[in-house]
């Protein structure tokens, strides 16, 4: 395959970075297969036919964030040696075939089994891969990178609901049929995420002879990890900067509202009394508007700095849970999503792009995998927070406020943020 990716180099009269970015996004959007905006379809009519509560199907997705959680952290490095093609190209197998499998989910156990799996791959790989190919390809345009990267996995997540939702009511009128759904998911994650990785991602620009960005030469004292003008930290280097536990604290308080937030919400808004039709294109609405604003914060991320907007993505994702819990009409469903989707892109965006801003190229994977076990671990807590509460009070209420809570914290956290001095300078 290098031998392909080198000839296609060779004939293109753009920087082939462009290509592996491609190839990142196909596998962006075949990442939300199973993504708790698109799982929150299938709660519902999977509860509704097996007699589940929530809190037994959103174990699910804790489950499998902390097998994530616990695999991670050996992947990072592997991405660093090998490059990200054999980890997304194995993601997205597994998925789509796990996702298939759905489709003949007949208890609990099997439920568990093929999620699981497919939520493993959504939390870890598939984000290891993704910006690991990314951020190894682009430097000074990195924020535009990541923001194009952000907005692929806006597309996804706007698209798989959707394609969900119409494949379950495809089947005889009247009836839904989430069978087809799993069918239809699977079907999509494997046509669009393999083949653009398998034939076309490369390592990193270093073994085509490229600079990242493009650049026609190396900048004076670069090395092969980066240009002179990046941090080059290891794992254990950037461990024991409070730079990066302040991230860490942050990604702590903030996840667990994206995902709790994020697989609840249709079934909030069902029992708000909105039609099944409004609340999927509710979900794809706030998957589209995450999107937009992903984009926008990664374009202005480094000229007014890693800490404003975090924080004020913090500020939207409260607002917008305190919005959520007074719905009570379509266009306010629509205004809530509208407002927690512009905080979401924030803390979608930024992130990854501030982990590679702050520490570097070098050890991407491996300190980007410590930090993706804490992320993930906190994305398994918030939709067990949500469906315990939920069983518990009968309704989310309680469990929104609990978010908005957590988002102010998250955001008055990240305020104290600075980026690392480089350990090998004497200051």
């Amino acid at each position: 395959m290098q031998r392909i990716q080198f000839l296609v180099a060779r004939r293109l009269s753009f920087f082939y970075g462009w290509v592996v970015l491609a190839c990142a996004s196909c596998a962006a959007f075949a990442r939300q297969g199973p993504a708790v905006a698109t799982l929150t379809i299938f709660v519902a009519p999977m509860t509704m036919e097996f007699g589940w509560s929530s809190t037994e199907m959103s174990g699910a997705v804790a489950l499998g964030g902390i097998l994530a959680a616990l695999t991670t952290p050996m992947l990072g490095p592997l991405v660093d040696k090998h490059g990200a093609r054999a980890m997304l190209c194995s993601a997205v197998l597994i998925t789509g075939v796990a996702a298939l499998l759905l489709s003949q989910t007949s208890s609990l156990l099997m439920f568990y089994l093929f999620f699981c799996v497919a939520r493993m791959n959504f939390a870890g790989p598939f984000d290891l891969g993704i910006y690991g190919a990314v951020n190894s390809w682009f430097v000074r345009r990195r924020p535009i990178a990541n923001s194009m990267v952000t907005a692929a996995l806006m597309i996804g997540l706007t698209s798989m609901p959707l394609i969900a939702h119409f494949a379950m009511l495809g089947g005889d009128e009247g009836t839904v049929d989430w069978r087809a759904g799993w069918i239809a998911v699977g079907l999509t994650v494997l046509i669009v995420g393999f083949l653009p990785s398998f034939v076309l991602m490369a390592r990193r620009p270093e073994d085509m002879g490229l600079r990242p960005d493009g650049d026609a030469a190396p900048l004076e004292g670069a090395s092969a990890a980066g240009s002179s003008e990046e941090p080059t930290f290891t794992r254990a280097e950037a461990m024991r900067s409070p730079a990066f536990w302040t991230l860490l604290a942050f990604t702590a308080l903030a996840y667990p509202v994206q995902a709790g937030v994020s697989l609840h919400q249709a079934p909030h808004l069902l029992e708000r009394g909105l039609d099944p039709t409004i609340a999927a294109t509710v979900v794809s609405l706030f998957s589209a508007v995450t999107g937009v604003s992903g984009f926008l914060f990664g374009m202005f991320t480094r000229r007014l700095g890693v800490r404003l907007m975090l924080s004020l993505s913090g500020l939207a994702m409260a607002a917008g849970c305190s919005l959520i819990i007074v719905v009570d009409s379509a266009a306010s469903a629509y205004l809530s999503v509208l407002v927690f989707g512009i905080g979401l892109g924030g803390l979608l965006t930024i992130p990854p792009l501030a982990w590679a801003d702050y520490f570097g190229r070098r050890s991407f994977g491996a300190i980007r995998g410590v930090a993706l076990s804490v992320q993930v671990t906190a994305q398994a807590t918030g939709p067990m927070i949500s469906a315990m509460l939920r069983d518990w009070t009968g309704d989310y209420v309680t469990s929104l406020q609990v978010f908005a809570g957590l988002s102010v914290a998250a955001m008055l956290v990240i305020w104290v943020a600075r980026p690392p001095s480089q350990p090998s300078v004497v200051e």
